[in-house]
């Protein structure tokens, strides 16, 4: 979905010709991704948080519940669903997903500016080479449709582009307990399947099952086979045992100021120390936070804390060693995850119903050794854990275990090229996706962008962690695509469209005097509404007082006797900032939307005090054609 979430963005703010090529691996994860495809999502399977929390377009919050509520078709879908209606702190399934940001993506499309068009291909791109401009020469495999086949019927084609962005999702992880058996009819490594459905679907219920995992896609599993009467036992494990929080029916998301904690005042005194103090500093924001809002329900502490400490991690964890920081994220990434986000009733009730009270979910802390078939067709754990080590057998076992963060030991054709060809180089300090700057720009092992690549989503892992402080699923799912679709998108413009001049640095454009000052604000706020406009009609009636409001602040420039900044560099100053309050994460996207005043008139840019002078980009050769974007 990130690949499709950054197409939007580049159809929505593209001013210039511009083809945006999106090429899918596999056809039915187009528009979705494993976690929302249809044919590996059940109608039980709904996002863990709330719907109203799901808009792909972080400055328009309601968006998806508006969407699914009045213009999803709903034809075929089952009568649990129906007639829904659909809420801002309610679930949803997560197969329309992919419903709604396809319609999102036709919408950019036909709403896009002239000569800025959408060709989606199916294709598994396995290597990129850099080419002169630069540009970049993308190799496809299995591709289609005919507009980018190669004339000869080659089943491998090479594209050219002038920018890429790899919006690649999770990688898989490599099972060694279960080599022996992962041909096993009993046991299912891809749940988010359609094969991996239909076989928990077609379980005896009173068989005995083994999820490995205790977080969510291992409730997905449980709680599809206990929506429909399953009454064998249903075993839960996992090395941390960890299980997700509730959250109150009427959850909402905020975001809570609380004082910095104080994890490191007399410096990093060693991984030990570090974790007493974070635990002390942790029970007491708790306990803050649980007292100044009593109201406030326990289910949702945590999520605030971990919200409030975000901005104050990143200083915190550059003072950590590398090899501690490692150690740290492996050994308590599971818990902050938890810690940070939690999970809707609709998940969690059959579950947590089951594990009561010794029910017919148990639920084992501990790692799993080994997984071999038996003469009876079922198959044997081996489990180790605090305890002796035990062997479970179960007639399925369910594998929930499989995010690889490393990609070193990635399996992917692609990033073992870009890595092998130091294009890409491993996230350095956390181990955790791969090394970008601070818009997505992908670096090479010497910290320099050695290609035209931009990054979004899960390989960014690392860097969101310690750019930005966010953990967990945080760092790498919707609401990270969401911040990091726009950054990107408007990015790989600077560098493609002439209206720009990327050259003039991200330094704001210095003006003398309050009257320069804010018709620059005025100019950052009507490019903020322009970019956030999804209508053609409203964009250009924005450019255009955009355009009004520049020539107010090079009249203002001219008229304190200083030198006014080109038309392209100040073009550039203001939609850097413009793109810096789109992706805001300070406040709740509710709050954001209030704060750039979207809901309000457009405020009206004042009369120049002098007309423009003639834009560089007219000295500029014209470009040879659109450029391509994979």
């Amino acid at each position: 979905m990130g690949g499709t979430a950054t197409a939007i963005r580049l159809l929505q703010f593209a001013r210039e010709p511009l083809q945006v090529v999106v090429i899918e691996r596999r056809p039915e994860y187009r528009s979705a991704g494993v976690a929302y495809h249809r044919t590996g999502n059940h109608w039980n399977h709904v996002f863990n948080i709330q719907a109203g929390r799901m808009s792909m377009f972080r400055e328009d919050v309601d968006d998806f519940v508006s969407w699914a509520n009045n213009e999803a078709d709903r034809t075929g879908w089952p009568a649990e669903w129906s007639d829904f209606t659909f809420t801002e702190s309610g679930p949803a399934p997560r197969r329309i997903y992919a419903d709604y940001l396809a319609t999102r993506l036709a919408d950019a499309a036909r709403e896009a500016s002239d000569g800025v068009t959408l060709l989606e291909a199916d294709g598994e791109v396995v290597d990129i080479a850099l080419d002169t401009g630069p540009r970049a020469r993308i190799t496809i495999e299995n591709c289609s449709p005919p507009q980018i086949t190669c004339a000869d019927g080659s089943e491998r084609v090479v594209l050219q582009a002038d920018h890429v962005v790899l919006a690649t999702g999770l990688e898989e992880r490599n099972l060694p307990f279960a080599a022996d058996v992962a041909d096993h009819p009993a046991f299912v490594r891809h749940p988010y399947s359609e094969e991996g459905i239909e076989r928990i679907l077609g379980l005896r219920q009173d068989a005995v099952v083994a999820i490995i995992g205790t977080l969510l896609s291992a409730y997905d599993s449980a709680s599809l086979l206990l929506r429909r009467g399953h009454t064998g036992t249903i075993h839960m494990i996992s090395r941390s045992g960890l299980t997700l929080r509730t959250y109150p029916p009427d959850h909402r998301h905020r975001v809570i100021n609380l004082p910095p904690p104080r994890l490191l005042p007399d410096g990093y005194e060693g991984r030990d120390e570090f974790v007493r103090r974070f635990k002390d500093e942790w029970e007491r924001a708790c306990v803050t936070l649980a007292r100044e809002h009593p109201g406030m329900p326990l289910a949702v502490v945590t999520e605030r804390v971990a919200k409030s400490w975000e901005p104050h991690l990143p200083d915190v964890l550059a003072r950590v060693p590398t090899s501690d920081l490692c150690a740290l994220l492996d050994g308590y990434g599971s818990l902050l995850a938890t810690l940070r986000v939690g999970a809707v009733g609709h998940i969690t009730e059959f579950v947590d119903a089951a594990m009561a009270d010794g029910g017919q979910l148990s639920l084992i802390t501990g790692r799993i050794d080994k997984i071999v078939g038996t003469a009876s067709g079922t198959l044997e754990l081996s489990v180790s854990g605090s305890e002796p080590t035990r062997t479970i057998e179960a007639d399925l076992v369910i594998s929930n275990f499989g995010r690889e963060p490393n990609y070193e030991r990635a399996g992917s054709a692609l990033w073992t090229n870009l890595l092998r060809k130091k294009i890409a180089a491993r996230h350095r300090r956390t181990g955790r996706g791969v090394e970008v700057d601070v818009h997505g720009r992908l670096l090479g092992p010497s910290g320099a962008r050695s290609a035209p690549i931009s990054v979004v989503g899960g390989p960014r892992e690392g860097d969101e962690i310690v750019r930005y402080g966010r953990m967990g699923a945080f760092a790498f799912n919707l609401a990270a695509i969401k911040n990091h679709s726009v950054g990107v998108a408007a990015t790989v413009l600077h560098r493609l469209e002439s209206c720009y001049d990327e050259r003039a640095g991200d330094a704001t454009v210095s003006m003398a005097g309050a009257e320069g000052r804010e018709a620059f604000d005025r100019s950052v706020m009507l490019d903020v509404h322009r970019m956030a406009a999804r209508r053609r009609d409203d964009r250009e009636a924005m450019t255009a007082r955009l355009e009004k409001s520049l020539e107010a602040v090079r009249g203002a420039m001219s008229g304190s006797g200083e030198a006014p900044a080109s038309e392209r560099a100040l073009r550039f100053a203001v939609n850097r900032a413009a793109m810096t309050k789109l992706n805001d994460l300070s406040v709740t996207p509710r709050d954001l939307r209030n704060r750039l005043g979207l809901d309000e008139p457009e405020p009206t840019p004042p009369t120049p005090r002098r007309p423009l002078e003639s834009p560089e980009r007219q000295d500029l050769p014209e470009p040879p054609g659109p450029p391509g974007l994979g």
